[in-house]
């Protein structure tokens, strides 16, 4: 089970803010919009994946976050099972 969450940022915290949630580890996939809603870059994360893999992501990331104002970030969360 999967549920969504957004987060407003301004560009020049949008690359601190997307290695948070990749650090958080629950995270399915990262949507990136801009202020009209229109979907920048999108990517999905797969479990025990980091570091150099992510490191031409998070430039992307990088290049976006120069160019935009303010932008979304929707988070999709693996939801942890009940014990």
């Amino acid at each position: 089970m999967s549920f969504k969450e957004s987060f407003k940022v301004n560009g020049e915290n949008l690359l601190k803010k997307v290695k948070e949630l990749i650090e958080e580890g629950n995270v399915r996939k990262i949507t990136i919009s801009n202020k009209d809603g229109k979907e920048l870059m999108s990517f999905p994360l797969t479990l025990g994946v980091v570091g150099a893999v992510f490191a031409p992501v998070l430039a992307a990331i990088g290049a976006v976050a120069a160019l935009v104002g303010e932008c979304t970030i929707t988070v999709e969360r693996e939801e942890e099972e009940p014990k």
